[in-house]
């Protein structure tokens, strides 16, 4: 990497990033089609590169159409939906367990790319997008960062313009999308991007923990109420808990990997490894 380009990374740290309030700027990936990105570093903080997650989602008893919701526990507080889970599966009936199952939790994780290649979408190609991956892509990224293939990849996995591309390969599976076969490239030019273009592409970075608006405790309550009691919202009643900031409708169609998670000994990012990689980019 070049100075010049090392440059351009620390003067983005004094401008403001994008937000954004939804899910529209997340790529959407269609089974049977193979997606060309690279990785771009959160430059204004290199530890908000990845955002790490656990949702919930189900489909309402009152109106039939899905719910879904950050989990309070991404941020170390309380969960009411999986409170109410726990109490079923340790004292309910054997039909109040096997209903209590769609309550399960998925954990995910967001960080921005630049693409270079969208077969479904060709407009996207050129723009920063947000990238949702589960499980399967996590371990392929984690390999790349510190894994066994470090040393091939490492900090060219978000080296700009000349790095490593991250060709996303997204086949069927018994019934759902899996990403096993995706892998990073050899080092090459993004072509039509310079290296002084790079300020501007950073400042196009989102702000990937504030892509989903927040719900309090209670709202969750209410939430868990309506749509999986079915409760009328008139019949709910506030708790007495301390609100906390999470959820938002997430559209979960990319990544099925459902399953309880041990968020005591969860699996993240490293943050001070990012930081570490692009404190080499010079």
């Amino acid at each position: 990497m070049t100075n010049s380009m090392f440059a351009s990374i620390k003067d983005s740290l004094a401008k403001p990033a994008q937000s954004s309030s939804s899910t529209s700027n997340i790529l959407r990936l269609k089974t049977g089609n193979t997606y060309t990105i690279r990785l771009l570093p959160y430059t204004p903080e290199p530890s908000k590169t990845f955002f790490h997650y656990f949702s919930h989602g189900w489909v309402s008893e009152a109106t039939g159409q899905f719910q879904s919701s950050i989990s309070p526990q991404t941020w170390g507080e309380r969960d009411p939906i999986a409170e109410a889970r726990f109490r079923i599966m340790r004292t309910g009936s054997e039909e109040e367990k096997e209903k209590a199952k769609v309550l399960t939790r998925r954990e995910q994780w967001l960080i921005n790319v630049y693409v270079v290649k969208d077969p479904e979408n060709p407009e996207n190609e050129g723009k920063v997008k947000i990238l949702r991956f589960g499980k399967q892509l996590h371990k392929i990224i984690m390999e790349a960062i510190e894994g066994d293939d470090a040393d091939e990849f490492g900090e060219k996995i978000f080296s700009y313009p000349e790095g490593c591309n991250l060709r996303v390969k997204v086949e069927e599976q018994g019934g759902y999308p899996s990403y096993v076969t995706s892998r990073f490239a050899n080092p090459s030019e993004i072509p039509g991007l310079s290296e002084d273009g790079l300020g501007s592409l950073y400042e196009q970075a989102f702000e990937l923990d504030k892509v989903y608006p927040v719900k309090s405790y209670d709202e969750l309550v209410t939430m868990l109420n309506e749509h999986y009691y079915g409760k009328d919202s008139s019949e709910t009643e506030p708790s007495t808990s301390t609100a906390t900031p999470t959820t938002a409708a997430v559209d979960d169609d990319d990544d099925l990997d459902f399953g309880d998670v041990d968020t005591s000994s969860k699996e993240n990012v490293d943050s001070d490894k990012v930081k570490e990689l692009l404190d080499t980019l010079d």
